[in-house]
C-alpha cells in the first residue's frame, strides 16, 4: 500500500496555501497562513435508514445474530395500546418478510437467540393484558411451546441463545416488581440469584446465560448490573440514564440504544467490557424498540414509538466507516438568526436576520476562511429568503421589516458584489421560514407565512420579475430548500407542528417523496438538485422544543442520517452542496455567529497548534 512517506519522503513540504489533493495523513507548511497543516480522514460510526418492517409496532423483541445487518428476527409487540400481536418477521439484509406467528401473541416480553433460525420468546403480556409464563422456541420455520418460566411476568428482559438464556426483572400478575432471575438450559428454567433491585422495563445484553448486562429500570436509571453465571454485581454505569431502551451484543462488546430519559432519546452507547462511550445517535428518538447484534461493531434496530406514533422503522449501525463531518469555520462578525444566505463554502453571503437591534440589514461575505462586513441591505429584515451562486450575485426576497406596508414581506433586493438594489416585488407575501434555491437570475421560493398563515405559494425569479407557479402540496412555514430553479427539494417545516414531509420540484410542479427521519422545522439545507441534498439543524417541537444537531443526506430516494453539527441550533442558514456545505448563524438558546463547514468525504484539513511549554 502506498503511504505518504513512500510518495514524498519524510521532509515537510512548503506550499503557498494548501496542496490541491493532499493525501490522508499528509503534513505540510502553508506559507500564506504561516501554519503547519495535515489531512485527516474522519472515521466513525453511523446509523443508516433501511427498509421498514411490514407491520409497525412497539414492545416486541428480536434475536441477536452473527451478522445482524443481513440476518435478524423480530416477534410480538403491539400495533397500538391493547392491540397485541403474534407476528414474526425475518430480515435478509434488505427487507423484512412475515413468517410463522407465535402461538401466543404477546408484548413486553423477553427474547433470546444468536441466529435467525434459533430463538426464544418468553413471558410478557398476552392479548388480554395478563402477565404470562409461556415460553416458545423458534427453529427457523415455526414456533413450539416449551418449558414455561417459573414466574409469570411482563415487562421483563432477557438475553442469550435458544439453549442458554437468562430472564430477569419484570412485574408479576399482581403488578409487583421482581428481582427474580431464571436461567434456561435448553429444556427448563431454573431460579438463580436475584438482581440487586426489583425492577421492570430493563434491557439485557449477552449471548448466553453465563455473562450478561442488565440496565435501564423504570424510573430512569444509569445503573448497570453484570451477571457472571452465578450472581449479579454492579458494573460501570451508563453515561445517559434511560428506561424502555434496547440492548444488543455481548457483555464485552455491546450497545445501549434509545429509550426514555424524561422524553424519548436517540442516544447510543458502546460498551467495551469495562466502560461506556457515546456512539452515533439514531436518526429518530425512540422507546420500546428492539435490536439485533452480536457485538458493538454492527447492529440492526427496529420498531418502537415516539410519543403516540408507533413505527416500523429500521436502522443499521456500522462502526469504523469513512464519514462526512462538520468542522469549525471562521465566525460571523454579528451573531444572528433567521438570516438569508447564498453561495458556496468558499464564496458565501449572509444577510439580514434577528440581531441587535432586533432586525438587521447587515451583510457579510465569506471567502472560505473568514467573514467580512460589506454593504447593508436597503431594508433591514428578518425571516428572509435568499439564494445565489456565490458572494458576488445574490437575491434577498420577502422577510419581515417590522414596518408598514406589509412589513417588507414582498420586497426583493439584488446583490451585485458591492451593493443591494431594490428590484421587482414578490407577488405574494412570504416570511418566516421559506424554501429557497437557485441563482440571482434563476431562482425559486416557496412556503412560509403569507399575510397571516402558512402558505403553499411558489414563485420563480427570472432575473427581473417573479412568476407564480405550482403550489406546494402542503402549506407550511419553517421549511428549507436546496437545488436549482428546475430541480429542487423542500423539506421539513411546520403546519403547525414540525414535520418530516419532503417535496421534490421538477421545474413545473411539486411531488411528495420519502419523509425525513427527524421531525424538524427552521432547519437549513444545501444541495444542487432534487437528487442531491443535505439538511441540518432545526427544532423538533413547535413550542420551542429541542435544538437539533442532526444532519441527513438525500440521494433522490431516501434520507440517511449523517454526522451531526458540532453545535445544535435552529433558525440557521446553509449554502453549498451535498458534499461541501456551510452552516452559519442560528439560535442555540442565544444568538450565535458560529460557522461550520461540511466535508461529505470526511477529508478535513487540520491546523497544528503548538505551545511554548
Amino acid at each position: 500500500m502506498s503511504t505518504y512517506k513512500k510518495e514524498v519522503g519524510t521532509a515537510v513540504q512548503n506550499f503557498a496555501g494548501d496542496p490541491a489533493n493532499p493525501l490522508t495523513g499528509q503534513l505540510w507548511y502553508d506559507s500564506v497562513d504561516s501554519e503547519f497543516k495535515y489531512q485527516e480522514q474522519v472515521i466513525g460510526n453511523a446509523w443508516s435508514t433501511q427498509a421498514p418492517q411490514n407491520t409497525a409496532r412497539e414492545g416486541g423483541t428480536g434475536s441477536n445474530s452473527a451478522a445482524a445487518y443481513t440476518a435478524a428476527l423480530t416477534y410480538g409487540g403491539a400495533t397500538q395500546p391493547g392491540a397485541v400481536q403474534a407476528l414474526t418477521e425475518s430480515w435478509n439484509g434488505s427487507a423484512w418478510t412475515e413468517v410463522a406467528d407465535l402461538n401466543v401473541g404477546r408484548t413486553l416480553m423477553g427474547g433470546a437467540g444468536v441466529s435467525q433460525t434459533a430463538a426464544l420468546c418468553f413471558g410478557g403480556r398476552n392479548p388480554g393484558g395478563t402477565r404470562i409464563a409461556s415460553n416458545e422456541s423458534w427453529n427457523g420455520s415455526a414456533w413450539t411451546e416449551v418449558g414455561d418460566l417459573n414466574t409469570a411476568r411482563g415487562q421483563l428482559s432477557g438475553n442469550g441463545s435458544s439453549t442458554a438464556a437468562l430472564a430477569f426483572a419484570g412485574e408479576n400478575p399482581s403488578s409487583s416488581t421482581l428481582a427474580i432471575t431464571e436461567s434456561w438450559n435448553g429444556s427448563a428454567w431454573t431460579e438463580v440469584s436475584d438482581l440487586p433491585v426489583s425492577a421492570f422495563g430493563m434491557s439485557g445484553i449477552g449471548i448466553n446465560n453465563t455473562a450478561a448486562l442488565a440496565f435501564g429500570q423504570e424510573g430512569t436509571s444509569a445503573l448497570v448490573y453484570s451477571w457472571n453465571g452465578s450472581s449479579w454485581s454492579n458494573a460501570a454505569p451508563l453515561t445517559q440514564a434511560r428506561t424502555n431502551s434496547t440492548g444488543a451484543g455481548s457483555q464485552t462488546s455491546g450497545l445501549a440504544i434509545g429509550g426514555i430519559s424524561g422524553s424519548e432519546i436517540a442516544n447510543t452507547e458502546i460498551y467495551n467490557g469495562s466502560s461506556w462511550t457515546q456512539g452515533a445517535n439514531l436518526s429518530t428518538a425512540r422507546r420500546s424498540l428492539a435490536s439485533s447484534a452480536s457485538s458493538s461493531s454492527n447492529a440492526l434496530v427496529y420498531q418502537g414509538s415516539t410519543g403516540a406514533t408507533i413505527s416500523g422503522f429500521t436502522e443499521e449501525l456500522n462502526l469504523g466507516v469513512n464519514l462526512g463531518a462538520w468542522y469549525t469555520g471562521g465566525n460571523m462578525n454579528t451573531a444572528r438568526q433567521n438570516l438569508g444566505g447564498a453561495g458556496t463554502t468558499t464564496s458565501a453571503l449572509g444577510f439580514g436576520g434577528n440581531a441587535p437591534p432586533p432586525i438587521s440589514a447587515i451583510t457579510e461575505a465569506y471567502n472560505g476562511t473568514a467573514w467580512a462586513e460589506v454593504n447593508d441591505l436597503n431594508t433591514a429584515r428578518t425571516d428572509v429568503g435568499g439564494f445565489g451562486a456565490d458572494n458576488t450575485a445574490a437575491i434577498c426576497a420577502g422577510g419581515y421589516s417590522g414596518v408598514s406596508p406589509a412589513g417588507g414581506r414582498t420586497l426583493t433586493e439584488s446583490w451585485n458584489g458591492y451593493t443591494w438594489t431594490e428590484v421587482a416585488d414578490l407577488n405574494t407575501q412570504h416570511y418566516q421560514g421559506l424554501a429557497e434555491f437557485g441563482t440571482s437570475t434563476a431562482g425559486l421560493i416557496a412556503g412560509g407565512i403569507g399575510p397571516s398563515v402558512p402558505i403553499a405559494n411558489t414563485e420563480t425569479w427570472n432575473g427581473s420579475a417573479w412568476t407564480e407557479v405550482g403550489d406546494l402540496n402542503t402549506a407550511r412555514r419553517g421549511l428549507t430548500g436546496s437545488g436549482i430553479q428546475t430541480s429542487g427539494l423542500a423539506s421539513g417545516g411546520s403546519a403547525p407542528a414540525p414535520g418530516v414531509q419532503t417535496e421534490s420540484w421538477n421545474g413545473t410542479s411539486w411531488t411528495e417523496v420519502a419523509d425525513l427521519n427527524q421531525l424538524r422545522d427552521f432547519s437549513a439545507s444545501s444541495g444542487t438538485s432534487n437528487t442531491s441534498s443535505l439538511t441540518f439543524g432545526g427544532r423538533n417541537n413547535p413550542g420551542g422544543g429541542v435544538s437539533l444537531s442532526n444532519t441527513e443526506s438525500w440521494n433522490g430516494t431516501a434520507w440517511t442520517n449523517e454526522n451531526p453539527l458540532s453545535i445544535a441550533r435552529l433558525a440557521l442558514e446553509g449554502v453549498g452542496t451535498k458534499t461541501a456545505a456551510l452552516a452559519f448563524g442560528g439560535d442555540t438558546g442565544s444568538l450565535t455567529a458560529a460557522t461550520e463547514e461540511w466535508s461529505g468525504t470526511g477529508l478535513i484539513t487540520r491546523t497544528i497548534t503548538t505551545t511554548s511549554e
